[in-house]
């Protein structure tokens, strides 16, 4: 029972946390800065017929749809920024994301760590099989 309760109380702080109007608008307005204008670029050539917004629009759309395409992360870390910038005073939010960090930073050192610790092992276990 204790899992299940720790798992909706998760749950609750992500969804309030992704559900916050401030951030919406934030990620609203990173989203615009990198996708956005494309669509709307697109929007402006097609009614126009405009051919070279049609042509650029167009290229970085398709440059978006591939699976390496950065933009995501670009967007969420511009909807980050802005909302440390534009709602300095939002510690509810600021403090989640400070966790977040904390949480994710810890866990990268615990698996660096323990990669090192089975590297070090292994290569004193070659160090005796060779000497």
């Amino acid at each position: 029972m204790e899992k299940k309760q720790k798992f909706k109380e998760n749950f609750k702080k992500t969804v309030w946390f992704v559900l916050n109007p401030r951030l919406l608008f934030c990620v609203g307005l990173a989203w615009m800065i990198t996708n956005g204008w494309a669509y709307v670029l697109l929007g402006l050539g097609t009614w126009m017929e405009i051919g070279w917004m049609m042509a650029v629009s167009g290229a970085y759309l398709a440059f978006l749809w591939f699976p390496f395409s950065p933009e995501k992360i670009a967007t969420f870390a511009i909807s980050l920024a802005l909302l440390k910038l534009l709602f300095p005073r939002d510690e509810k939010t600021l403090a989640v994301l400070r966790a977040w960090h904390k949480k994710a930073a810890e866990a990268f050192r615990r698996r660096r760590d323990k990669k090192k610790k089975t590297d070090t092992g292994d290569r004193d276990a070659q160090r005796a099989d060779k000497g």
